[in-house]
């Protein structure tokens, strides 16, 4: 699986205690690699950090990503040969809150990775995550490609929109295309999986309330999303990272990682069948609609993975079905207490993995090198 590259491979992940961080860092393990974390700790409560548990073999590093003394010192002592950047303020609401940490953390947070790495002499293979709200949304129907414009209107978006431009620029200024450091960037948004307990996360407000009884409140019922299972676009990271070793010509593209699915799933129906697989009687009495918009949020917004599929062979593995079920089944599992959610996770990621296989995605029937501990 990804040729075999991640095992025994020194990886470095920045926030790596976050969401996405813990699956992919969770997923690294799986395949084989040695995983030194940075992040500043916990984002929520409960997190998915703190759920799975730290691993005996992850490097637990604390350090914030706008501090580029401790970030230099961290890589340079352990002199990664894979880096995942994904630390970030990931939250629409919270950019509006806190604008200036939002833009230190998304915009010099990269760029402090960037220069960080300028002082590595040996191969690396570098995967910027950034999001799909970096383009420039005018809302129209059909998906943004790499090269359409970046932009953005909330802190949030804008943030992610000049921290493309900021790498961008890094990578070209500083990391020439024989160097030794090879860079590729990740976009994708709206993941959807076990363990988001961010606020004003639809699936995160969603779980809590209904933990409890309560129906959900959602603001905009007929929103649509691209919506994907957390680990679609990690397998696009990964199979990035992996292209990158070999492929020298891919240093400074960008990439969009998307669903397998053309069609647009709305807000009130996900959450239909995301409260029907969690046993609601009637899942339409699952959420209300409050009429509050504390700040300004996108109605459409779809992805172009057509470079992905072309360039890298890369596909997302599930369908709608399948990843309503693998959320609603993760949650009701941690809810119950009846599992160990560590290996209730690898269990999950295993899954997806036998699901890729079962498509036939390139990818996924590359050599297997899957830790089974």
């Amino acid at each position: 699986m990804f040729g075999g590259i991640y095992r025994g491979k020194r990886v470095f992940v920045t926030g790596h205690t976050g969401f996405k961080g813990t699956w992919l860092t969770r997923w690294l393990e799986l395949l084989g690699a040695e995983v030194h974390g940075y992040a500043l700790g916990e984002v929520s409560v409960p997190s998915m950090f703190g759920v799975v548990g730290k691993t005996d073999s992850l490097i637990d590093g604390r350090g914030d990503v706008r501090d580029l003394n401790h970030l230099r010192e961290a890589i340079a002592a352990y002199r990664p040969e894979m880096v995942f950047h994904l630390a970030a303020q990931p939250l629409v609401s919270e950019s509006y809150d806190d604008p200036v940490t939002t833009y230190g953390t998304n915009i010099m947070g990269s760029v402090h990775v960037l220069q960080a790495l300028r002082e590595l002499d040996s191969l690396c293979a570098v995967v910027m995550v950034t999001s799909d709200k970096a383009y420039e949304n005018v809302e129209w129907a059909w998906g943004y490609r790499e090269t359409d414009r970046l932009g953005g209107r909330d802190p949030y978006s804008s943030s992610k929109g000049a921290a493309e431009l900021a790498i961008s620029g890094m990578i070209r200024s500083f990391f020439p295309k024989d160097g030794p450091v090879r860079v590729g960037i990740g976009r994708a948004g709206n993941v959807l999986g076990g363990g988001d307990w961010a606020r004003d996360r639809i699936v995160a407000d969603a779980v809590r309330a209904w933990s409890n009884g309560n129906a959900v409140g959602i603001r905009c019922p007929e929103a649509t999303r691209p919506w994907q299972h957390v680990l679609e676009p990690l397998s696009g990271y990964l199979a990035l990272g992996a292209a990158l070793c070999s492929r020298p010509e891919l240093h400074g593209q960008a990439f969009n990682f998307g669903p397998s699915s053309p069609e647009d799933v709305e807000v009130q129906t996900l959450l239909t069948d995301l409260a029907s697989a969690w046993g609601w009687a009637d899942p339409t009495k699952s959420y209300d609609v409050v009429n509050q918009m504390p700040f300004h949020e996108a109605g459409l917004l779809k992805l172009s993975c057509d470079k992905a599929r072309r360039v890298l062979r890369w596909d997302a593995t599930l369908d709608y079905e399948q990843t309503v079920k693998l959320i609603a089944q993760w949650y009701v599992a941690f809810y119950s207490g009846t599992e160990a959610m560590d290996g209730f996770t690898a269990a999950q990621i295993r899954t997806f993995m036998h699901h890729a296989q079962a498509r036939g995605l390139r990818w996924a029937h590359s050599p297997m090198a899957i830790n089974r501990s």
